[in-house]
């Protein structure tokens, strides 16, 4: 079979069975189950197949997934992450845009403990947008930066998307996750300048509030004993793998372990609470190695079919330039986001796009941090942005999508403005490696 037809049958069978609504997990097995018939020798193929997914899950380079999403459900389900978001607020006075900042800045707090977008998304819309609403907040000043810094989970540790996008690009984890820092961070700072920019040019946006004045002790006080402690647990996790003292998975190990004596400490840890935390770590956890095993097999039956050796032939023909060529990689994935969720552009263009960016040249890790940049893009990118969904579910009942699209617009713009400084300067993506000596 010529490798065109090969890759129209097998991404087409994965593209339609997502369009029919079957879960990411299952549309890839379902392809390979076909796949290995065809491509692997019928019931030996159906053999390998099974011997593949076992290997693909066996990886102990897996285990900081688990551990990342047990840490942010354990401060999460206990409410720790309330109150450190509590904290931000008392700290924050008088200036223009203020509960919008605090979106920003508890977002950014949220995001180094819990690496879940859609958990950052919801707590911060549920908690500060409508008390926002409430004081006249516009929109996009209300909506927009919760939004916003809900992707920044996916860039700063612990992130699950980075350890999954290592493990499966064959990227050094620990590397990807002291990279995604400098970036996130950035994101953080051009969304708390776009909102003082943006208020205090047109007031309106912000209507100014008559906060309770409190002395500075007491202004600092809550910060010091509930973000200051936690804030610890993220140099925890990024200290020990910048430093060399520990690798991703023990650095997990230890903030997962953190999180729980934090729980434990501020007397917020019940039976109940654990029992939430670690039933929802196993829903994502078991979801994701599903999708890994699915995916790696996917990969090498595309391999072992001559479609993917087929279609990078096809695309060094044309002789592209290496900037061209990455900003196709872009723009494809950025197309595919405003219809898919994360995984799925992931697995459906990993196979394709690691063999050409190794053959363009390209640094493994820079070449990382930007695809988790445009994943980050593709979270709010109309129409099916997933933070898109989210933000609505938790918004007040008379918000409409539209109002969420036009929220979600300025911080894109911002996103995208982020992406391509990345490209063409790669040390922010580096440059905390090589002061660590990674």
């Amino acid at each position: 079979m010529e490798w065109y037809w090969a890759l129209s049958l097998l991404m087409g069978g994965v593209l339609l069975l997502m369009m029919l609504g079957t879960p990411v997990a299952f549309a890839f097995l379902g392809v390979n189950v076909v796949g290995a018939l065809v491509f692997l020798g019928g019931e030996a193929g159906l053999v390998q197949l099974a011997r593949n997914a076992v290997n693909a899950v066996a990886s102990f380079s897996l285990a900081p997934i688990a551990m990342f999403v047990l840490m942010g459900e354990i401060l999460f389900q206990t409410h720790l992450a309330h109150r450190a978001i509590d904290a931000v607020d008392r700290l924050i006075l008088r200036v223009p845009g203020r509960l919008a900042l605090v979106a920003v800045g508890g977002g950014t707090v949220f995001s180094t403990l819990s690496g879940s977008t859609m958990a950052n998304t919801a707590l911060l819309g549920s908690t500060l947008l409508p008390e926002m609403r409430r004081r006249g907040y516009h929109p996009t000043i209300a909506m927009g930066p919760i939004m916003a810094t809900g992707g920044i989970a996916m860039l700063i540790p612990p992130s699950a998307l980075a350890v999954l996008l290592g493990s499966l690009a064959g990227i050094s984890i620990g590397k990807l996750l002291v990279a995604g820092v400098v970036p996130g961070l950035l994101m953080a700072a051009l969304c708390v300048g776009y909102v003082l920019l943006r208020c205090g040019m047109n007031p309106a946006l912000a209507p100014t509030q008559q906060v309770e004045p409190l002395p500075l002790r007491e202004r600092l006080r809550p910060f010091l004993i509930y973000v200051v402690p936690l804030f610890g647990l993220f140099v925890i996790v990024v200290g020990g793998i910048l430093t060399g003292l520990a690798t991703p998975s023990e650095s997990a190990a230890l903030g997962a372990m953190g999180a729980l004596a934090a729980a434990a400490l501020y007397r917020r840890l019940t039976l109940d609470a654990l029992r939430r935390a670690l039933m929802e770590t196993t829903k994502i956890t078991v979801t994701i190695l599903l999708i890994i095993a699915g995916s790696l097999t996917f990969s090498q039956i595309l391999a072992f079919s001559g479609a993917t050796s087929g279609l990078i032939g096809a695309v060094e023909a044309l002789n592209l330039d290496s900037l061209v060529l990455l900003l196709a990689m872009i723009g494809i994935l950025l197309m595919l986001g405003a219809f898919m969720d994360q995984l799925s552009m992931l697995l459906i263009t990993l196979p394709f796009f690691m063999p050409m960016a190794a053959a363009a040249g390209f640094e493994p890790i820079w070449f990382g941090v930007i695809l988790l940049l445009v994943m980050e893009i593709s979270l709010t990118t109309p129409p099916f942005g997933l933070l898109l969904f989210v933000m609505k579910g938790v918004a007040p009942p008379d918000t409409t999508m539209r109002q969420v699209y036009l929220a979600a617009a300025p911080f894109v713009g911002l996103s995208l403005l982020l992406l391509t400084a990345v490209v063409f300067m790669p040390w922010l993506a580096t440059g905390l490696l090589d002061l660590g000596g990674g």
